[in-house]
């Protein structure tokens, strides 16, 4: 009786997936089959949460497994923590429905994240588990995303954040508020007359001020130091919601609003100055000269797009409570107790980053006082407290969008640049994962902007004797260990961050992560951006991360025209 096997050999492309089967060539009298499969290179989008998806690639197709998707999801999207999955089902009108099997998936399907609670936490994307081992040596650890983007800024009253914080960045449409019932009166009579007849009410002088006092207590929620853009867009509210108070002579027909309200909060700045504000009394002439020995001329604002920049205590606490509570964090640390060390974190976050802003420490020192401060979930949940805005899903997912675009415009750079950049990308046809392709991206945005990568990421052999002497040199970047011998494509030993010749971070797995981590940091201990990487960082933190994207330098202002075209 003759023996009947199956050979399966799995082919990828781009374009069809193809299944065809045949006899092998030399195996007719054995009745040898051989089955070819072509699996084609599929996107899914990711819904991670509100207002947060990711594009998911995957080179060799869909995993065969719902657990083998799952890994990926993990793996590319830095998730961590116990979650299921739900895809949209077209036989119910696309709602979304539990995923049982993979092969209800297509390209270009749409799959939702669905996080479990487990005994500790509600929250979604916190593993406690992935807290490192030993915080106080700032060790690596296993998630990039282990605390909850949504759960940082709490609500009013929660022990994390307090009611100082604020909540939300500067608005798209600024929302001008419900002035006193007197304002309102006048301006609903004066915006009827206008409608119906077009004249333009002259407001008197308390009538003005009135107006501009509403308006200025409800620009401090958002800024203490608005740029004039925003300015203009305040201006331009007031009059779009109340016509009447249009100026004549005006090309805009805001200016003059503009201007009295650029007065109103410098007046404004003056007497929260005089209550004790932090933001502002830090650039009093007493704080300069008695506490932090500052020029009169170098005034510490927001220059980044930082929400929280310099918080008041929360209600109730003082500067020795919350030295107290610091203390406590520290033997958190030791008991390596996950849920105290992230609540009290959120606690001491004002009186963490007054000391930043004020006192300017060096690393050293600050790595010693606040060494949970120094590990992946923390940096993350810094970020978010300062700007509102979650960094590691943003920054991964926005650069995965660009990416392709980018690509596209490095392809058309000529000269030696050109040839770097295209020596760097030809990497990711050797290796197709998306690290790899983050890395290429950031190296060739670097080079595309006239910079050097080797600025940003120190590349050290594993066996070399100069390594540790090269990292003390390092004043702020990426050091990327490599085995001796390594292929350009080869995953590298250590990935970690470095800023005053202090090993701050290890063990972050890949360059692009330890570039939005360095971006993170720089945030947190309220650093400036490398002189040498400054329209790099420039654009990654205006463009990717789209924090203050209206005023751009000239070169990332082609850069991101041409991203657009």
């Amino acid at each position: 009786m003759q023996s009947s096997t199956t050979t399966t050999i799995l082919l990828f492309f781009d374009s069809h997936v193809i299944s065809e089967s045949g006899s092998c060539n030399g195996c007719e009298d054995s009745g040898s089959t051989v089955v070819i499969e072509y699996k084609m290179a599929a996107t899914l989008r990711v819904v991670l949460g509100t207002d947060d998806a990711s594009k998911l690639r995957l080179p060799t197709g869909i995993p065969d497994s719902v657990e083998d998707l799952k890994r990926e999801i993990t793996r590319q999207c830095g998730l961590s923590g116990n979650f299921r999955l739900q895809y949209r089902d077209i036989e119910f009108d696309n709602e979304f429905v539990n995923l049982s099997s993979t092969a209800e998936l297509q390209d270009k399907s749409t799959v939702k994240v669905i996080y479990l609670p487990n005994e500790t936490d509600m929250s979604p994307r916190h593993d406690p588990s992935s807290v490192p081992e030993e915080l106080d040596e700032a060790s690596s650890i296993s998630s990039s995303l282990s605390t909850a983007d949504t759960d940082i800024l709490s609500s009013p009253g929660s022990t994390s954040s307090g009611p100082s914080l604020r909540s939300q960045p500067w608005p798209q449409t600024f929302p001008i508020p419900q002035f006193s019932y007197e304002v309102e009166v006048q301006l609903e009579r004066a915006n009827c007359t206008h409608l119906s007849c077009g004249t333009l009410l002259s407001p008197s002088a308390k009538l003005k001020s009135d107006i501009l006092d509403s308006l200025a207590s409800e620009i401090i929620k958002y800024k203490v130091y608005p740029s004039s853009a925003e300015f203009d867009t305040v201006a331009e509210a007031l009059i779009r919601k109340h016509p009447c108070l249009k100026e004549q002579g005006s090309v805009c027909g805001y200016y003059g609003w503009k201007i009295s309200l650029k007065y109103k909060m410098a007046n404004y700045r003056t007497r929260l100055r005089g209550i004790g504000c932090p933001e502002l009394s830090i650039n009093s002439m007493k704080g300069k000269h008695g506490t932090t020995g500052q020029s009169p001329n170098q005034v510490k604002k927001p220059r980044k797009a930082e929400v929280n920049y310099c918080p008041d205590f929360p209600v109730g606490e003082t500067k020795e409570s919350l030295e107290e509570e610091r203390q406590a964090l520290l033997l958190e640390i030791k008991k390596k107790n996950q849920q105290q060390i992230k609540s009290k974190m959120g606690k001491t976050f004002a009186y963490r980053r007054q000391e930043i802003v004020m006192d300017m420490p060096f690393i050293t020192e600050l790595k010693s006082r606040w060494p949970a401060l120094f590990s992946e979930s923390e940096v993350n949940a810094e970020f978010t407290r300062i700007t509102t805005v979650p960094l590691l899903s943003k920054f991964m997912s926005q650069l995965d969008g660009y990416s392709d675009r980018l690509l596209k415009v490095f392809r058309k750079k000529g000269g030696e640049a050109g040839r770097k950049i295209r020596l760097i990308t030809a990497v990711m046809d050797k290796d197709p994962r998306i690290e790899r392709r983050r890395e290429c991206v950031i190296k060739g945005l670097c080079i595309y902007l006239n910079e050097e990568p080797e600025s940003l990421i120190k590349t050290y052999l594993d066996a070399s004797s100069d390594a540790s002497h090269g990292m003390e040199a390092i004043v702020m970047g990426i050091y990327v260990i490599q085995h001796e011998g390594a292929e350009p494509d080869e995953d590298p030993e250590d990935v970690g961050v470095i800023i005053e010749g202090v090993n701050v971070l290890q063990g972050l797995r890949n360059v692009a992560n330890g570039c939005v981590l360095l971006l993170g940091l720089i945030y947190s201990l309220n650093l400036s951006y490398p002189k040498e990487l400054k329209h790099t960082f420039e654009f990654l933190q205006k463009v990717v991360m789209e924090l203050d994207g209206n005023r751009l330098s000239q070169k990332v202002q082609v850069l991101k025209n041409r991203l657009l075209e």
